[in-house]
């Protein structure tokens, strides 16, 4: 376990924009993040204008030029759309053409068909977990609710035993799993290898999806004992098609990119020699880009052209998955601006200068400023954006396996306690027609322990790697 040490800090950081002091610089900090919070809470703006305001106070708060802390943000946003605005793109597309085409249907309709009884909580974490791989937390909450609900209501199910699972399946991997914006965010921060970080996140989500998931829903179903609510179960996406995918060919084409990232994390491990001709190749197609390109060149035959869709179909969808992402990568991108600023004016250097005589280890520092600024935002996306800015410095030094579970720390701490800021917490309220007393006691308490969990099986891992 790797602890907080001045000899981390690279011997080639960048020359700070500003000569603030230590103290100043703290408090620049606690006034831009302030800022923020205050900005999003308070007046309701949106995450990007607030995350830009942000930056340029906490350039002005510590003393900066404004014309550096301007480079600084743009430097950052421009970095950071580059490294992962195709990469939500991509994903964008294939969450569209699952949704669109049936696929997802299929995928549930099969795995329902086959689960009963104590079972179906299993089945729905599955669903949900598979379902979730592509799709941002949003559209699969919109593409699941028909199902949970509809499972709930038709087998006389408690609803919270139905939709926990669910729920915690598409928050593991939102949080935790690339390619979700959170987790390449701060993957590209921090420096870490894509790769060796999806094989270690899938190593702490399966405990973690399992205890927050089915295990937890028991005690949510007593806890909160509701119907499904008749007037929210919405039509199903693909009821007005005359066909659709296959049950392989849907799973194989969501799992491709997964299963080409895990070869390539795999293959550089055993070979480990970058002039071998086999970690060439897989260096290529496992690369978040190329492999994200081929599901989504392999689905316009396998979900598109299945489903029936023609030329003219296939480019309106994809077209449509686009515009609803516009809002993700302005806010990723001035995320990726605020982290930016946040190492311009030295903070990276001050948290290594008080941390001198520390004992708390990394990867809980890293947790503990996500799930601070996760409670003040209600954005875990946001969380794992700043903490990652904040600790991206201590990332210097450290060994592959051990950056990768720093992103996986800030992850975690990102998913704590979801209440009244966050947009989450009202999507699954409305949705399930709970209120706000009953939503706290299940979709929040599920969101703590999948953070607790996750930093839990993080910190064991690291001990072992």
């Amino acid at each position: 376990m790797t602890s907080l040490s001045a000899e981390m800090l690279a011997a080639d950081a960048v020359e700070p924009i500003t000569s603030a002091g230590n103290a100043q610089l703290g408090i620049a900090v606690l006034a831009g993040i302030a800022v923020i919070v205050l900005l999003i809470t308070k007046f309701k703006l949106h995450a990007f204008l607030a995350l830009t305001i942000g930056s340029l106070a906490l350039g002005a708060f510590a003393g900066a030029p404004l014309a550096a802390t301007i480079d600084s943000f743009t430097t950052g946003l421009g970095k950071t759309v580059a490294g992962v605005g195709v990469l939500i793109a991509l994903g964008a597309i294939l969450g569209k053409l699952l949704a669109d085409s049936g696929g997802a249907d299929q995928i549930v309709d099969t795995i329902l068909a086959k689960a009963s009884g104590r079972s179906m909580p299993w089945a729905m974490v599955l669903i949900a977990s598979v379902i979730g791989l592509p799709l941002f937390f949003e559209v699969g909450i919109v593409l699941l609710i028909p199902v949970v609900l509809l499972v709930a209501k038709r087998g006389n199910y408690s609803l919270m035993r139905i939709g926990i699972p669910a729920l915690a399946g598409l928050s593991v991997m939102h949080g935790l799993i690339p390619p979700h914006p959170g987790p390449l965010v701060a993957i590209d921060a921090l420096g870490a290898n894509l790769g060796v970080t999806l094989a270690l996140g899938v190593l702490v989500a399966i405990p973690t999806v399992i205890i927050a998931g089915p295990l937890f829903s028991r005690y949510a179903a007593r806890w909160v004992d509701i119907p499904a609510p008749e007037n929210m179960i919405p039509a199903r996406p693909s009821e007005d098609l005359d066909k659709r995918p296959g049950f392989v060919a849907t799973v194989s084409t969501v799992l491709l990119p997964v299963v080409l990232m895990l070869v390539k994390a795999l293959v550089d491990i055993v070979v480990d020699n970058p002039d071998n001709g086999l970690q060439k190749v897989t260096d290529v197609i496992g690369s978040p880009l190329i492999a994200l390109l081929a599901a989504v060149i392999v689905g316009l035959f396998t979900l598109g052209r299945a489903a029936g869709f023609t030329k003219q179909r296939l480019s309106s969808t994809v077209e449509k998955s686009l515009a609803p992402i516009a809002g993700v990568l302005m806010i990723v991108g001035a995320g990726g601006g605020f982290k930016q600023t946040l190492i311009d004016v030295g903070v990276g250097q001050m948290i290594l200068d008080f941390s001198k005589n520390w004992s708390i280890p990394a990867l809980l520092l890293a947790w503990l400023i996500a799930v601070a600024i996760r409670l003040a935002t209600g954005s875990a996306t946001v969380a794992t954006i700043s903490a990652a800015g904040l600790v991206a410095p201590l990332a210097e030094g450290m060994g592959t396996s051990e950056t990768a579970l720093l992103v996986l720390a800030i992850g975690a701490g990102s998913l704590f306690f979801s209440h009244v800021n966050d947009a989450g917490f009202w999507l699954v309220k409305e949705y399930f027609g709970m209120n706000v007393g009953q939503t706290i006691k299940t979709w929040s308490v599920m969101e703590t322990i999948i953070s607790v969990v996750g930093i839990v099986f993080v910190l064991l891992l690291s001990l072992v790697l």
